[in-house]
Parts: structure tokens; sequence; C-alpha cells
């Protein structure tokens, strides 16, 4: 199917020293880009549990502010604002 002449070529260029190099550097970017992003990658759990955290200390930072739910049980115990 192929020519003698054309499979020496392909292998002649295949072993060329930059074929070679540039196969290397290809796969070392690889192994650096794969290295960087999986250490800057956070598992979901932890995500969820900041987000937990967020929504519990936002009431909490509000503080003297009254939500709706403490007006309903000022309103329960027949307490009145002044």
């Amino acid at each position: 199917m192929f020519s003698k002449e054309f499979f020496e070529l392909l292998t002649e260029i295949l072993k060329s020293w930059q074929v070679i190099a540039i196969t290397v550097v290809l796969v070392i970017y690889m192994y650096i880009v794969s290295y960087v992003a999986r250490k800057h990658r956070r598992p979901i759990a932890i995500k969820k549990v900041k987000i937990a955290k967020k929504e519990k200390a936002a009431p909490a930072a509000a503080g003297p502010e009254e939500t709706e739910s403490s007006l309903d049980s000022n309103d329960e115990l027949g307490l009145e604002e002044q």
C-alpha cells in the first residue's frame, strides 16, 4: 500500500530531533498545566461548608436589625414596640 521510500521518509521525520523535542516540550507543558489545575481545584464539599457558614454568619452580622422572625416572636408574646 505504501511505497518503501514513503515509509522510510516518514520514519526519518518521526525520528528527527525537532519532532522529538517538540513532543517532549508538549508533554512537559501538559503535565505542568494539569498539575496547576489540580492544585487550584477546590473540593465541592468545602464549598458547601463555606456557603453554610456564610448563611449562618449573615444573620449574626446583621445584629441589632430586627428580622421578620423576631417581630413575629414579639407579637406572639404580646409585646409592643415603644
